[in-house]
C-alpha cells in the first residue's frame, strides 16, 4: 500500500499521485502544468495502460488537464468524480485539446519556414474525446465500493461547482487506511457555490497550500466597488475589459453583474449591455444553471425558488462565433466585457485588450490571481507598452484590481480545515503551493495543532502501512525551457508509439486463459502487423 507524489508538489499546478492499494494502480487527479516550471516531476512509474481506475477533485485543467494524454499513453480505465466535475471536463478537455492542436499547428507553419522539426501536440482532440467517455458520475456523500477493498467518498470542497475533497478507504491484508485529499479548498461566502465541507478523521492528509502564507484581508463590498469602477469608466465613454477564468470566475462576476442591474444601482446607465465572449465561459454558465440543485448555497437557491436565474438579466450577450466575437469592438456604446483568458495569455481577451488598452477612458478589471510571466501579471505591475499579435500597444488604459476574489481558501481558511481533524493524522503531506509556501505551511501544521507535517518533492514514495517515507526525493530544478521543448518536440510521437507497445503487452497479459481459437487469430494479427513495420 504506497503513495507517490507526481505533481504539484513544491509547485502549484499538475496535480497528480499514483497509488497502490487492494492490489490495484490508479490515479488522484492528473493535471497539466501551466504557468512557470520550477522542478521536474517524476513520471508515473508504470505504463498508463496499467493504471485501473483514477480519481478527479475537480475540473481545473491543473488537476484534469493530462487525462487526454493519459488516454493517448494507453489508459482505459474509468475517472470517478462529481456530476458537475463530469459535465465541466467534457467542455474543459476538449477546450483544452483545441487549444493544443491550434498551438501546434501555428508553430509548425513557422517550423515549416525555418526548416525545423515538426512539433507534436501533448495531445488531440480525438484522446480528450476518447478520455470523456470513461468519465463516471459519483454523489456527493455516498460511499461507493470502486474495488474489492478500495471505497471513497467525495465531499464539497466549496472551490468550483463540483468540486470536492476525495476520502478514500484502502483495506489490504486485513489492514485499513484512510486517506484524504483536500482538492483545491475553497474561499467562503463566495457566489452561488457553497463553503467548503470539514472532515474529522484521517489517517493520511494529503493538502493544498495555494495561500499557505497569506490571508485575503476583510471582504470588501464587492457590489459596490464594482458599482464604482464601471460608473466612473462609463461616465469617460470607456469599456470595462474583464479578464476572467472561463469556469468559474466568469459566472461569479455575473453574480454580481446581477444585482448590480436588479437594485439599479447605476440608474444612469439603464440597460447596459455585459458581453461574455468566451465560446468554453458560455457552455460552463449552461452547465453552472444544470446543477444548482446539488452545488448552489442558500442565497444562490432562494432565489431559483423565486424564479430568477442568479447569473441572467436583461442587456446580457453571450458570444460565440468569431464574428459575433469582432462586432464587439465595433459597438461603440460603454459595455463590460468578460473574456478568457484570465491571466490574459491566451483567447480572445487579447484582441479586447488590442483594442482598449491604448483608450484611456477605459477600464482593465483583474479579479483573479495573475501568475509570474503572464499578460496579466506584467500590466498589473505597471507595464506601460505590451506586444500583441505582433504590434507594440502603449498601454493608457487605466488597470485596477478588484482584491479579496479568490476561490481558494487562505492561510487561516485552510488552518480551520486542517483543524477540523478529531484525531491527528498519522502525516499531513503539504503539496500544491510555491517551493517554500508548502514548507511555511507544513511547519505552522507542526507548531500549531502538533500535526507530523512534511512538503514532499515529486517523486517522493510513502508505505501507507507503516507511515515510512521509504524513498524522499530533492526537487530537480528544470532546465531551460527551450531545452526541454526540443527534447519534446522530437520524443513526442515515438513515446506514443512506446505507449501503445506497452498498452498491446498488457492486453495481451489480460487475455492468457482465453480460448485457443482466439488466442491464435491474436497472435497471426500481431505478427501481420510485426511484418508490415519491421524495417
Amino acid at each position: 500500500m504506497r503513495l507517490t507524489f507526481i505533481g504539484a508538489a513544491h509547485e502549484v499546478t499538475g496535480s497528480c499521485y499514483f497509488l497502490e492499494g487492494a492490489g490495484k494502480k490508479f490515479l488522484v487527479d492528473c493535471g497539466m502544468e501551466q504557468g512557470p516550471d520550477q522542478y521536474e516531476n517524476q513520471e508515473i512509474p508504470v505504463p498508463l495502460s496499467e493504471i485501473d481506475f483514477a480519481l478527479l477533485t475537480h475540473a481545473h485543467i491543473d488537476h484534469s488537464g493530462n487525462f487526454p494524454l493519459a488516454y493517448a499513453k494507453g489508459f482505459r480505465g474509468p475517472i470517478y468524480a462529481t456530476a458537475a466535475t463530469c459535465d465541466l471536463c467534457d467542455i474543459m478537455l476538449r477546450d483544452s485539446a483545441h487549444i493544443q492542436m491550434f498551438e501546434a499547428e501555428w508553430r509548425n507553419r513557422k517550423a515549416r519556414r525555418n526548416g525545423q522539426p515538426e512539433f507534436v501536440p501533448a495531445y488531440t482532440m480525438e484522446d480528450a474525446l476518447g478520455v470523456i467517455q470513461q468519465f463516471v458520475e459519483c454523489d456527493y456523500h455516498k460511499i461507493i465500493q470502486l474495488e474489492e477493498g478500495i471505497k471513497v467518498r467525495f465531499t464539497d470542497a466549496g472551490h468550483l461547482l463540483g468540486s470536492s475533497s476525495i476520502e478514500i478507504w484502502i483495506t489490504e491484508d486485513g489492514e485499513e487506511r484512510k486517506l484524504v485529499f483536500s482538492g483545491d479548498i475553497g474561499n467562503t461566502d463566495q457566489p452561488l457555490i457553497k463553503d467548503p465541507e470539514y472532515l474529522d478523521r484521517g489517517d493520511y492528509v494529503i493538502m493544498e497550500s495555494t495561500y499557505g502564507d497569506r490571508c485575503h484581508g476583510e471582504k470588501p463590498d464587492y457590489i459596490a466597488e464594482l458599482t464604482d469602477i464601471i460608473r466612473k469608466t462609463f461616465r469617460r465613454g470607456g469599456n470595462v475589459i474583464v479578464p476572467s477564468f472561463a469556469v468559474g470566475r466568469t459566472q461569479e462576476m455575473l453574480y454580481f453583474l446581477r444585482k448590480i442591474k436588479a437594485d439599479n444601482l447605476l440608474p444612469e446607465f439603464p440597460g447596459f449591455e455585459v458581453y461574455v465572449d468566451s465560446p468554453l465561459a458560455v457552455q460552463a454558465t449552461s452547465i453552472f444553471k444544470e446543477h444548482y440543485s446539488e452545488c448552489y448555497d442558500e442565497e444562490a437557491m432562494d432565489l431559483i425558488r423565486q424564479g430568477i436565474n442568479p447569473i441572467a438579466f436583461p442587456g446580457l450577450k453571450l458570444s460565440v462565433t468569431s464574428d459575433e466575437s469582432k462586432a464587439i469592438n465595433f459597438n461603440e456604446k460603454p459595455k463590460v466585457i468578460l473574456s478568457a483568458s484570465g491571466m490574459c495569455d491566451a483567447g480572445r481577451i487579447k484582441h479586447h485588450l488590442k483594442h482598449n488598452l491604448w483608450r484611456q477612458e477605459c477600464t482593465i478589471l483583474f479579479v483573479g490571481y495573475q501568475a509570474v510571466g503572464t499578460l496579466g501579471r506584467s500590466l498589473i505591475e505597471g507595464a506601460t507598452e505590451v506586444k500583441l499579435f505582433g504590434e507594440e500597444i502603449h498601454v493608457n488604459a487605466e488597470i485596477v484590481r478588484l482584491p479579496g476574489i479568490s476561490g481558494h481558501a487562505d492561510n487561516e481558511g485552510l488552518m480551520r480545515w486542517a483543524g477540523a481533524f478529531r484525531e491527528k493524522p498519522k502525516k499531513v503531506f503539504v503539496t500544491h503551493g510555491d517551493d517554500q509556501v508548502c514548507e511555511l505551511f507544513a511547519k505552522r501544521l507542526t507548531d500549531e495543532l502538533g500535526y507530523q507535517a512534511i512538503a514532499p518533492y515529486s517523486g517522493t514514495i510513502v508505505d501507507l502501512l507503516t507511515g515510512e517515507v521509504i524513498k524522499e526525493t530533492l526537487g530537480i530544478a528544470v532546465k531551460h525551457a527551450k531545452e526541454k521543448a526540443k527534447t519534446r518536440k522530437a520524443a513526442g510521437v515515438y513515446a506514443r508509439l512506446l505507449a501503445a507497445g506497452q498498452r498491446l503487452m498488457t492486453v495481451i497479459r489480460h487475455n492468457e486463459g482465453g480460448a485457443n481459437k482466439d488466442l491464435a487469430r491474436f497472435a497471426d494479427q500481431i505478427n501481420a502487423m510485426c511484418d508490415k513495420w519491421d524495417r
